[in-house]
């Protein structure tokens, strides 16, 4: 876990608990486009709400999922400017598409996280119900092309202009952050500083079967990677990671 997703699932979570305690509240956070110039702060409080615990559960894995590699590659701030801007972009999107329609959820803005996470982690391999391998990349195709079906043909009380929003905010964000700051400077603070040795311990003896299923797939995917290409080719970030699972000298 990392700082922002964890105050974000915090958060999103404590709103769910309010809205069942006093479900009239949900009039006052759900964005309804045409009601956008009387109630201008429900372009962001939308994003914090749900319409049930179906809802709220997938959300909140997603961003589970998806989240920390994202927030640790980026960075805490531009992390959640990339959250708030993707979910922003995905409630501005549905205004002439959806403009009658409650809008409530963090898709939009999930959506851009996972946009972020198919940008860097491209081949990463995503199991659609825990058995189906698709790669990253793929997933956001197939997904953008489920939301354009649903937007256009009715919705189905999904609100899919939302979604596709969170992805066209996430990608220009991304451009923008990435002309603005130089190749250089670009890559050193996505990648960190690149060593010589981990100087984390030796990573040929990390024991795989003893890491937690939830890890196990990323350390092996890092050691693959230095197998593949060498030490030198892993992120700051990879380097912190793996350090968990490796020997320490004592």
């Amino acid at each position: 876990m990392t700082p922002w997703v964890t105050r974000l699932l915090v958060a999103n979570i404590a709103v769910y608990f309010l809205q069942m305690t006093f479900p009239a509240i949900t009039r006052l956070l759900a964005f309804v486009p045409v009601a956008f110039l009387m109630q201008p702060w429900t372009l962001v409080t939308y994003m914090f709400t749900h319409g049930g615990l179906s809802h709220i559960a997938f959300n909140m894995l997603a961003l589970y999922l998806f989240g920390p590699r994202v927030e640790l590659r980026l960075g805490g701030p531009r992390f959640i400017q990339l959250y708030m801007i993707a979910g922003i972009a995905g409630g501005l999107l549905s205004i002439p598409f959806t403009p009658s329609v409650s809008i409530v959820g963090a898709s939009g803005a999930i959506f851009g996280v996972q946009l972020a996470f198919a940008r860097f982690y491209p081949r990463e391999r995503i199991y659609i119900w825990g058995v189906i391998p698709v790669e990253a990349r793929v997933l956001v195709v197939i997904m953008t092309a489920i939301s354009l079906f649903g937007g256009l043909s009715g919705g189905g009380g999904t609100a899919h202009f939302a979604h596709l929003g969170g992805y066209v905010g996430a990608y220009l964000y991304l451009r923008v952050i990435e002309k603005r700051t130089p190749a250089a400077q670009w890559q050193a603070k996505v990648e960190g500083p690149v060593t010589s040795t981990i100087a984390i311990g030796d990573w040929k003896q990390v024991n795989l079967a003893a890491v937690h299923e939830l890890n196990r797939d990323e350390v092996q995917r890092i050691v693959e990677k230095i197998e593949a290409n060498g030490e030198r080719s892993l992120t700051s970030q990879e380097r912190v990671f793996l350090g968990h699972f490796t020997p320490k000298e004592s």
